[in-house]
Formats: C-alpha cells, sequence, structure tokens
C-alpha cells in the first residue's frame, strides 16, 4: 500500500480499504496526506485522508475531502491529478459521512 509507505503503517483511514476495492492508491510523500483516485461515469475523483488528529494537519482542511479530478494518462497508465476545476464534492470530519458518501456513489 502505497499510503502506508508514505505516511507509515499505522496510518489510520478511519475505514476499511478493502471495502472499497474502486479506490486506486496514489498516495506519494510529498503530498500532504495519503489519496486515492476512483473514477464514476467517466469522471475522476480524487479522496484525500487527511491525519486523524488536526494538529498533525498542514492546513485547516477536513479529514476527507473529495475533489473532481482528470486523467493525463490512459486507461492501462492512469495519470490522476486534480483537474482546473478543483472542485470540492464532500469535504467532511466524519469517517461515518465519508463511508456513507463512498457506499452511495461508488459502489
Amino acid at each position: 500500500m502505497l499510503y502506508k509507505k508514505a505516511f507509515g503503517a499505522n496510518f489510520n483511514l478511519g475505514f476499511n480499504l478493502s471495502d472499497f476495492p474502486q479506490l486506486h492508491d496514489k498516495s506519494y510523500h510529498n503530498d500532504v496526506c495519503p489519496s486515492f483516485w476512483y473514477m464514476k461515469n467517466g469522471l475522476y475523483f480524487v479522496l484525500w485522508v487527511d491525519f486523524e488528529n488536526p494538529d498533525n494537519r498542514e492546513s485547516d482542511s477536513k479529514r476527507y475531502t473529495i475533489t473532481t479530478a482528470e486523467n493525463l494518462g490512459d486507461d492501462g497508465y492512469p495519470d490522476i491529478v486534480i483537474d482546473d476545476q478543483n472542485a470540492t464534492i464532500i469535504s467532511t470530519d466524519e469517517p461515518k459521512d465519508i463511508i456513507t458518501f463512498l457506499l452511495n456513489s461508488i459502489s
């Protein structure tokens, strides 16, 4: 798992990643927190999962944020990045809220 390599084996996502096989780990050690992309109806989205403790976050952002994204690669080698719109779809601190959102939007 990329997020564990980049942010530590004990990083708590607040949900079971295996419950959402549609989420593709795109975490990178230079990012502020782990991230995962998914596609729905031909559109790309990125889920950012920040640290559980707000004191460990680099900004005042919520723990979970989903933004719009685009694929600069192709289906075989996706390169998912935040798009020019960078529209926030949902932003919450509550694990139950993001789990419900994911269950309703990507399952």
